[in-house]
């Protein structure tokens, strides 16, 4: 599992969420352009993904993981804190598997993450 946010904190709980009571190996990266060089190196099973960041965006970083053969495939959590409305229909339209708002609880998102992923 990849975990991208520009937000240490909110990376580290979610990192430490995922590992202690998930009980998944977790990587991180705070920015998009940083997923895509550790997807691409370290194919992870799948990645959560903030959608508002500086530079590459959520949205932005999911276009350029689709377009790499070795990324294409690898399935995407938006996170984020605009959940509905106008921002979100920007993205509906990316091959995503779902999105869990901010905040979250660490104790049920590694349960969520697996409801949205099918595992």
């Amino acid at each position: 599992m990849l975990v991208v946010d520009d937000d240490d904190l909110l990376r580290e709980v979610a990192k430490v969420s995922l590992e202690m009571v998930g009980g998944w190996e977790v990587l991180t990266a705070s920015s998009g352009a940083e997923a895509a060089e550790v997807a691409l190196r370290e194919r992870p099973d799948a990645l959560l993904l903030d959608v508002m960041m500086p530079g590459m965006d959520g949205p932005s970083t999911v276009v350029a993981l689709r377009r790499e053969p070795a990324t294409r495939d690898i399935p995407v959590i938006f996170l984020t804190a605009k959940v509905g409305g106008e921002g979100h229909q920007q993205w509906e339209h990316l091959d995503v598997s779902g999105v869990i708002p901010k905040p979250f609880d660490p104790m049920s998102l590694p349960a969520e993450v697996a409801r949205l992923l099918g595992w």
